[in-house]
């Protein structure tokens, strides 16, 4: 009797433990989205990369600005790609849509097959918090064949804020669009110079 009046408590105990862990809430994994299709052509070749973002957003976590100096890392609200790769991604098929060209290269690519443009992306600040979401990047466009900087630029732009998942994956895929548009803009008028 007295053995098993001992084994109650631990059996509760584990019973409560299991049930603490069976209610941990679900995490939820967002994904960063091209606006529009993939080109069709073969020309302009274009090279993506590097990409570097800030250590701080470099983690499988959303993160949220609070004030200046303040950051907010959510439990449960998850990249479900490291963000480097989901903005690279994003990035090669907006301007392959805007070049209408399918041949997008990841960095890095071989030395004997370099593209004919390459663009290098250095974001600066992408944060974001109820009031707005920020991209501030610099970016640089060079002809790696010919080791020349075409041009070198920085860019920022503003969205909507909010603190939930799916509206901040879609403000940032806004944001990348809107990056996109500029690159593709230099690409043309490159294109148009050498002609």
């Amino acid at each position: 009797m007295i053995a098993a009046t001992q084994r109650l408590p631990a059996a509760l105990l584990l019973t409560l433990l299991l049930t603490a862990c069976g209610s941990t809430p679900q995490s939820d994994y967002y994904r960063l989205s091209a606006s529009g299709k993939g080109g069709s052509g073969d020309a302009p070749s274009l090279g993506i990369g590097p990409i570097a973002i800030p250590e701080y957003l470099d983690r499988n976590s959303m993160v949220f600005a609070r004030g200046d100096n303040q950051l907010h890392i959510a439990s449960y609200q998850r990249w479900a790609e490291p963000l480097g790769k989901g903005v690279s991604r994003v990035l090669g098929l907006n301007l392959s849509g805007a070049l209408d060209t399918q041949n997008i290269r990841p960095f890095p690519w071989a030395a004997s097959d370099r593209p004919a443009y390459a663009v290098q992306v250095w974001l600066l600040e992408l944060d974001a918090s109820a009031e707005r979401t920020t991209l501030v990047a610099e970016w640089r466009l060079h002809d790696p064949r010919e080791q020349r900087e075409i041009v070198r630029r920085m860019g920022r732009y503003e969205d909507s804020g909010s603190e939930d998942g799916a509206a901040l994956a879609a403000a940032y895929s806004r944001l990348l669009q809107r990056l996109s548009d500029d690159i593709a803009a230099a690409v043309r008028a490159e294109m148009t110079a050498k002609r």
